[in-house]
């Protein structure tokens, strides 16, 4: 059985989780709070050296770090990775553009408007370029989805799982979504999907949700 080391209030984080649990795989989950500098301790370096979460154990020590690496592993031989050739390189196209234009602009707003106390303050000299390159990234998004349902294959893939993961989160960050009505529609695409759990969600919740993997 994996061991997932991932912070609840991460959306990193959250995207394995949310991938797990829309595929039915079971795992242990490990709450590491890097705000409390558990990633940082000598015990967790040793198994990821970057000090980040989250980070999939597969074996006896092998780790497997970075969020969109982790959701290809887990993923490989089900629907949510598409075999296409082409499908299979859009899907990944829009997993970079998550990791260079979504995450470094929401996912950091996020993390120091919402999750660091006094953040907003600490970081007033950088909220207007978040503001300005993560709508930026937002239009991308909503132009797309304008004629597609979903970013890549014609479904639901890991794309779009790494997209919702800090996507879902910009209104807790100062982003308004209501000029995005596309946007707003595919989260509910998402949000509708066989197994789909809350960022909020504990693996202990549910014991047997419906899944992709199971064709619910």
């Amino acid at each position: 059985m994996y061991k997932l080391y991932s912070m609840q209030r991460s959306g990193n984080s959250y995207k394995v989780r949310l991938a797990l649990a829309l595929l039915n795989v079971p795992y242990e989950a490990i709450e590491v709070d890097i705000l409390r500098g558990e990633s940082k301790t000598p015990d967790f370096l040793a198994k990821n050296p970057s000090g980040q979460v989250p980070l999939l154990e597969v074996g006896d020590n092998r780790y497997l770090a970075e969020s969109n690496a982790i959701l290809w592993y887990v993923a490989v031989g089900t629907p949510l990775a598409p075999e296409n050739r082409i499908d299979r390189a859009e899907a990944l196209q829009w997993m970079f553009f998550e990791q260079h234009a979504l995450e470094p602009n929401i996912g950091a707003a996020y993390f120091w408007l919402s999750l660091v106390k006094g953040g907003r303050d600490l970081q007033t000299h950088a909220l207007e370029d978040w503001m300005e390159r993560g709508y930026g990234a937002l239009q991308v998004m909503e132009n797309h989805l304008r004629t597609c349902d979903y970013f890549a294959a014609r479904q639901l893939t890991v794309a779009d799982i790494a997209l919702y993961g800090y996507t879902h989160l910009a209104d807790r960050c100062d982003f308004d979504l209501q000029p995005f009505p596309a946007i707003r529609n595919w989260l509910k695409r998402v949000e509708a999907a066989p197994g789909f759990v809350a960022m909020d969600w504990r693996p202990a919740d549910i014991d047997d949700p419906a899944s992709i993997a199971a064709g619910a």
